[in-house]
């Protein structure tokens, strides 16, 4: 891989440079920051507004800057998580100030920058969005901060094992998140292979995080095509402003432990950098769901505990086996027996262990007072369970990634290069299917999966000799079978042989080993004009190139690399009227794709802001945002054993349907290859603060989507033509993604209260609504899989009990719903989770002790089907810092 060495040589040459803005002699201004109480306020961040010059308070609430007064008075920004900001403007140095900040125990003066892609108070966003401040990300609970936040309104969390999360809003859940992006300082954080955010696995570790915003629905206006139905944006802290050491340990239930270290130091005015690091391990979740597999996923499949045989969710290696119509006994002529698999438990063996190390160094030099560079990396290697078309355990999997960002007041120059490795990953389905069809001895032509389906017909035949009925027969054969001796006993020395031979092996046909290494090289760049003291127009523009590697062994990548490419600008005009109560932006986007047609991504929105104080925000958006299939959908060819999976960007497929049925047999289908995905979004919604106690937050939308992606199955050769005939020689059932030819609509609402009686009780609660309406037409081939619950609602109290004790309490309920994948189809029962946090903070000792958990009633909590069930996990730790 080539590595940004140039990245770091530029840093080196602009450090060197004598710069004439820096010239200047920069005089100290200090002071210190208090609560209307008038107690020490640490932490609190002081800004000289315009620049990039900041710092942050020590645990007496004092803080010393230096400062350049020969261009005029300055500005002093002073801020702090659920304190009103305060301005403060200084004409010459001053050694004795003292600011006192107002309680804001609603939010409602927090101010973002996701939703307009410049800085704007929450309560006049155009659009839904959320805010997770730092506060708020330590008392999520464990163990993957993106976890915890599925206790904010419209945000649903898939958890496929204990650290492979995936994050969605407003419908169509999946273990992917392939319809949200994931942004960690703006720096997509996906795999480049994959194109799934395994959860935080490769995000920042909880404490350098400094905010976590979310946008709801479509936002490829100003994200790109996949910022589908939502964004996730991780800002981390600025060395500059947070400095010393913090160290946090945490242990508890399943083995857990949980060690996370930051580092950041300025070095004089110009220089800072941090250290981050992180590592936790657990005993993992792991599935075990035995009821039958949905026909709609195994066609051939029989009823849960047939003599027969079935295939079971999470079972692998259930291989099936048609009896042929020359057996010599009708009854059992064309029925499929299905051999036992094997469970999760028992494949994944010593790699039950869910792990993520994460280091992330970065460095960053101020050319001026207002352009500041910024290089860094981050190296993330971790093990947990994903699942898609089967399950897989990834073990070791990972990625190198190397950024730079050149940032001015008004824009900034972005660009990464990152690498993802599969380490030593396998595919169950693979595995449990390769150790059965293995023979039952070194040169045997007999494999074990031919021994037991022998064994079966045989005493099938014996028994209906002896005069037994066709049940009694299928009886006697599946009893004499599933007695152990026709099968590899997983306790053996041969089993635990074959399992390390198949898993380190990546040969396609062979091997369930899992190795892709993709790249992805990206970047993009901003400017904000200032048209007039009113009017702003933003333009940019991004660049993604992918090589995607796999040696044949995921992708169609027999002999190189894949090269997919895409290119995309934007602008963004706003205008504030009516005295700036009245804010309206218009907002397009033009990507151009390898495989696809260009597509233009609009966005009109009006924010009309009432009341004294603007506390009141009523608005209304329309937008259009378009998906482009992921790499997978475009490239996979992936042999899973019942199914052969291939990607769809070249001529279609031509087959035979499983579903429909003519006089002559299964209907002819035609699979048209796969085009963008198209949704158009109406959206109302009001935020605002009733009182300074009580906040409201409530929206509408209705989504329509066309050319929707989903999986098709059908009977077909793998080079795209048609068989002779349904199932005949060299046809597979074959799996591809594909395009609906009518339209799906969802819609929905969300409301959320925040009630602050007092420091001691806040009060949270919020409701979100999902519907997929009826959709006439709907091909039966053809899966949409919305995966969402119709009603979600969480009920939350947190606080600050007394100067040192804080705690947070959530409770939330999901009801059950139809959920499938590729791998599974079913349905889920209602589930519901209660999460704790209890923190004691020793002030002068920069020390807090914590406590707490997430499900800590270890109720029902299944959220993928054919997933685990995320259960109880309690913890106990400390917390250091050192300023």
């Amino acid at each position: 891989m080539q590595k940004p060495y140039y990245l770091l040589l530029l840093l080196l040459l602009l450090m060197g440079q004598s710069l004439t803005s820096w010239a200047q002699e920069a005089v100290p201004v200090t002071g210190s920051v208090l609560t209307d109480a008038g107690q020490p306020l640490p932490g609190a961040t002081i800004f000289i507004k315009g620049t990039f010059i900041g710092t942050s308070t020590s645990r007496d609430g004092g803080f010393e800057l230096r400062t350049d007064f020969s261009n005029g008075p300055v500005v002093l920004s002073v801020s702090f998580v659920g304190y009103v900001t305060q301005e403060l403007t200084l004409s010459k140095p001053d050694n004795g100030i003292k600011v006192t900040l107002k309680p804001n125990p609603i939010q409602a003066a927090e101010v973002i920058a996701s939703a307009s892609r410049k800085e704007e108070n929450i309560l006049q966003a155009p659009v839904t969005v959320e805010k997770v401040t730092s506060e708020q990300v330590l008392r999520l609970p464990p163990p993957d901060v993106q976890v915890g936040l599925n206790q904010f309104k419209g945000i649903d969390v898939n958890g496929t094992s204990m650290l492979m999360n995936s994050l969605s809003t407003r419908g169509f859940n999946s273990p992917k998140s392939e319809r949200l992006i994931q942004l960690t300082d703006y720096f997509d954080t996906q795999s480049p292979s994959l194109n799934i955010n395994s959860g935080n696995l490769q995000g920042m570790p909880e404490i350098d995080t400094e905010s976590i915003e979310i946008i709801h629905g479509p936002a490829s206006a100003l994200y790109g095509a996949n910022a589908f139905n939502g964004v996730l944006i991780q800002n981390s802290k600025d060395p500059f402003v947070t400095e010393g050491l913090t160290l946090r340990v945490r242990g508890g239930g399943r083995e857990l432990f949980d060690g996370q270290l930051r580092y950041a130091k300025r070095i004089g005015q110009k220089f800072a950098f941090k250290v981050t690091g992180a590592y936790l391990t657990a005993d993992d979740w792991l599935a075990n769901n035995y009821s039958a597999t949905d026909r709609r996923v195994e066609n051939r499949n029989n009823d849960q505990g047939s003599t027969l045989g079935y295939d079971a969710v999470n079972n692998y290696g259930d291989v099936a086996f048609r009896v042929p119509d020359s057996y010599p006994i009708a009854d059992l002529r064309g029925k499929t027996l299905f051999m036992p698999g094997f469970a999760e438990q028992t494949l994944v063996g010593t790699d039950e262990r869910a792990k993520s190390l994460k280091v992330q160094p970065s460095f960053s030099y101020l050319l001026t007072n207002t352009i500041k560079v910024t290089v860094g990396g981050s190296y993330s290697r971790g093990t947990a369970s994903y699942q898609s078309s089967s399950r897989y355990r990834f073990k070791d999997f990972g990625t190198n990634q190397y950024h730079g960002e050149i940032k001015g007041s008004r824009w900034f120059v972005r660009g990464q290069s990152v690498q993802d490795f599969g380490g030593n990953s396998y595919d169950l389905n693979l595995l449990g299917s390769f150790i059965q069809n293995s023979p039952i001895a070194t040169g045997s032509g007999t494999t074990y999966a031919q021994r037991y389906f022998g064994a079966y017909l045989n005493e099938y035949a014996t028994s209906r000799g002896k005069g037994q009925t066709n049940e009694q027969a299928q009886q006697t054969a599946f009893s004499l079978v599933n007695g152990g001796a026709f099968q590899l006993d997983p306790n053996s020395a041969e089993f635990r042989n074959l399992r390390s031979q198949i898993i380190s092996d990546a040969t396609p046909g062979r091997g369930a080993r899992l190795n892709p290494s993709s790249l992805l090289n990206e970047g993009n760049a901003q400017y904000n004009f200032r048209l007039a003291e009113t009017a702003d127009l933003i333009v940019g523009a991004a660049y993604r190139k992918f090589r995607l590697g796999s040696n044949g062994n995921l992708f169609s990548d027999i002999e190189d690399r894949i090269q997919n490419s895409e290119f995309g600008g934007y602008a963004q005009f706003t205008k504030k009227l009516l005295d700036e109560r009245l804010n309206v932006a218009l907002a397009g986007r033009v990507d151009a794709f390898k495989n696809f047609d260009p597509a233009f991504s609009p966005r009109a929105s009006v924010v009309y802001s009432a009341g004294a104080t603007r506390q009141h925000n009523f608005r209304a958006s329309f937008g259009r945002a378009f998906r482009s299939p992921t790499q997978l959908d475009q490239y996979i060819r992936l042999d899973v054993g019942q199914l052969l999976l291939l990607g769809n960007v070249d001529n279609g497929f031509q087959g035979y349907s499983l579903t429909r049925v003519g006089a002559a047999g299964p209907l002819a289908i035609d699979v048209a290859s796969l085009k963008l995905e198209r949704l158009s979004t109406y959206e109302v919604g009001y935020k605002g603060a009733i009182s300074d106690k009580l906040a409201v937050d409530v929206n509408y939308y209705r989504n329509s989507y066309n050319d929707f992606i989903g999986a098709q199955r059908f009977n077909g050769n793998p080079d795209g033509s048609r068989p002779a005939s349904f199932g005949a020689a060299g046809s597979r059932i074959l799996q591809v993604w594909t395009n609906a030819n009518q339209e799906v609509n969802t819609q929905g609402a969300a409301l959320g209260l925040t009630y602050a009686f007092a420091p001691a009780l806040k009060l949270a609660a919020n409701y979100t609504l999902n519907v997929q309406d009826g959709t006439d037409g709907q091909d039966a081939d053809f899966q949409t899989y919305f995966n969402t619950p119709k009603h979600k609602y969480n009920v939350g109290a947190s606080g600050t009990v007394i100067s040192n004790l804080s705690y947070a309490l959530n409770y939330r309920w999901a009801q059950g719903h139809e959920y499938g994948t590729p791998f599974a189809v079913g349905q889920l029962a209602d589930y519901s989770v209660t999460d704790a946090y209890l923190g004691y903070n020793f002030a002068k000792m920069g020390l807090t002790l914590q406590g707490g958990g997430s499900n800590i009633f270890n109720a029902n909590n299944i959220q993928v089907y054919g997933g685990p069930q995320i259960g109880r996990l309690l913890y106990l730790g400390l917390q250091l810092d050192v300023k």
